[in-house]
């Protein structure tokens, strides 16, 4: 077919050519010579053109089926784009139905979690109470009150021996004498029965190095080291696994006796507890920390500090709102600053507990519960109260001990507390085998012996410790008094934050041997004085600081010194 029209283009051109020859010859006059030379070269010029229009038409086919692909790809992609706009529109649609339908069913969901946690929480109270037959356990058998039943038998007998000899005597009248004189004994004899088992729970023996001591005695002991300000402050790291580098602290108090014994938390804390001195430990152990954090956080930011803090200091009336105040003071150093608290004082937090919580949680501060016993606690409650980190002894996640039952299994506990923001610390870690077991468990921090034993801290770091401190919870305690000694009526309040005072400054101060006797109360217009400075001072340097300290102009310097150092 391509050669057949090949052929009729040629044969057109001929005659074409021919024709010009013909009128050339015909019309102009030319020779039959010139006419053919014409006719050739009409012929080959339109041989020249027949060529290159076949050479544009080869190249310019292919350019106009692109052109057109193109045009109908853009279209193609112009009609999927708006069909995944509808779509895209459908879709958001569905999604707002199916939330506004899920949402009832997330709410009681929640609620069914929390019902779920009161329940589990009830549940382990009250076994708890059956296992450990508590006097006061609605579980316990009550031979106790059939006990004092006893007693109002003998003064029926010996109380009225004539009412056999002397038969005109009434028996209604024999009956009730008796009943009326013993009525009183059996509402008394239970009493003591019911609280005398309770005391060596609440009170527990010294042990360790207070072995053999009375509880009175061990109280002593501890509350003399508080006062004086033995207190030693240890730091044990806590290392990211594997690489073993160092990421938080963890501050370690230990108590040093008159005769040079260390005592250490086992050994001291629960005397702290039973005998009220756990708030002034606290106290001492929150003023050493800041300083040390503020040391860690000038050379590198990413550092934290543990802090120990207990549930009575959280309860305490006189000393949490001070408490408080400081941390409002030192918000600055919250992000590296968590509170620890373990995990059976946790759950016997109650309202006051709860709220005092809440408010450090408020100004940035987070927590972390520690000595845990069993994994039978809610993540959720956890992230709600501002915990961030969980401490978990290594035997217990790797299943070396005996523990209690357990609402998840190990391995998964890393897990589940990241989904809540809650990190996981393997604690107690003294073998190498257990480092390699917990990365397993995709355990990221760890403690232990392995790593480091608790340090002391260098001495540089609390250089200057006394006076800072004295400065941070106000030196001096200035409170104008009327005449009855009590505070008068529009008297300067002190800066929030200058009651605290540091624990072991003022018991300096107080076994000072040239401390003069404690003086009468001050006459009416005048200010108490109450000197908190570690170094003993003699007599007449007291009294020149008591003449300096009832200027009125020196006790505000002294309060705008403290203030500024406080921020």
């Amino acid at each position: 077919m391509a050669r057949l029209g090949a052929f009729f283009v040629g044969l057109c051109m001929a005659l074409i050519a021919g024709s010009l020859g013909v009128l050339m010859y015909l019309y102009a006059g030319t020779s039959g010579a010139e006419s053919a030379v014409v006719s050739l070269v009409a012929l080959t010029g339109l041989a020249v053109y027949n060529a290159v229009a076949l050479r544009q038409s080869a190249s310019s086919g292919p350019v106009a089926d692109l052109s057109r692909g193109t045009a109908d790809l853009a279209r193609q992609v112009m009609d999927l784009g708006r069909r995944v706009a509808i779509m895209e529109s459908r879709l958001d649609g569905v999604l707002d139905r199916v939330g506004e339908a899920a949402k009832p069913l997330s709410d009681e969901i929640g609620e069914l979690g929390s019902l779920l946690t009161q329940l589990a929480e009830t549940v382990a109270t009250h076994d708890t109470l059956l296992r450990s037959g508590a006097p006061g356990s609605p579980y316990a058998t009550p031979h106790a009150p059939a006990r004092p039943a006893e007693p109002p038998a003998a003064p029926v007998v010996v109380a009225h021996p004539s009412a056999a000899i002397a038969p005109a005597v009434p028996p209604t009248a024999a009956v009730t004498a008796p009943t009326v004189a013993v009525a009183p004994a059996p509402v008394a004899a239970p009493a003591a029965p019911l609280v005398a088992p309770a005391a060596p729970v609440l009170d527990p023996p010294p042990t360790g190095a207070l072995a053999g001591l009375s509880r009175e005695a061990a109280a002593a002991v501890v509350r003399d080291a508080v006062e004086a300000g033995r207190i030693d402050l240890l730091l044990q790291p806590v290392v990211m696994l594997p690489q073993r580098k160092v990421r938080y602290y963890e501050a370690v108090a230990r108590l040093r006796a008159p005769d040079g014994t260390v005592l250490t938390p086992a050994d001291f804390l629960p005397v702290a507890e039973a005998s009220g001195l756990i708030a002034r430990l606290d106290n001492a152990m929150l003023f050493r920390c800041v300083q040390v954090v503020r040391r860690l956080i000038g050379k590198n930011r990413d550092i934290g500090l543990f802090c120990n803090i207990s549930a009575a200091t959280l309860a305490d009336p006189e000393f949490f709102p001070q408490f408080s105040e400081f941390a409002e003071a030192n918000r600055a150093l919250a992000p590296a600053f968590v509170f620890e608290m373990r995990q059976a004082a946790y759950r016997g937090l109650g309202p006051i507990e709860s709220e005092s919580l809440a408010a450090l949680a408020d100004r940035g501060f987070r927590f972390s519960l520690d000595h845990v016993g069993d994994m039978r606690f809610e993540p959720r409650d956890l992230a709600d109260r501002g915990f961030r980190f969980v401490k978990v002894s290594a035997a217990l996640l790797l299943a070396r001990t005996a523990a209690p039952a357990t609402d998840i299994h190990p391995a998964d506990l890393a897990g589940l507390l990241g989904r809540y923001g809650i990190e996981l610390i393997a604690e107690r870690i003294e073998t190498e085998a257990t480092v390699v077991d917990l990365l397993d468990y995709e355990v990221k921090l760890g403690q232990g012996f392995l790593f480091s034993p608790p340090r002391p801290v260098r001495p540089e770091v609390l250089q200057g410790g006394p006076d800072r401190i004295g400065d941070l919870a106000g030196a001096l305690e200035v409170r104008p008094t009327g005449a009855s000694g009590a505070a008068a009526p529009g008297a300067l309040a002190a800066a929030p934050g200058i009651g605290i005072q540091a624990a072991g400054i003022q018991a300096a101060a107080t076994q000072a041997a040239a401390r003069p006797p404690v003086p009468a109360p001050a006459p009416a217009g005048t200010a108490v004085v109450r000197p908190a400075e570690r170094r003993p001072a003699a007599p007449e340097a007291a009294q020149a600081a008591a003449g300096q300290a009832r200027d009125p102009g020196t006790v505000l310097a002294q309060i705008a010194r403290g203030m500024l150092a406080r921020k």
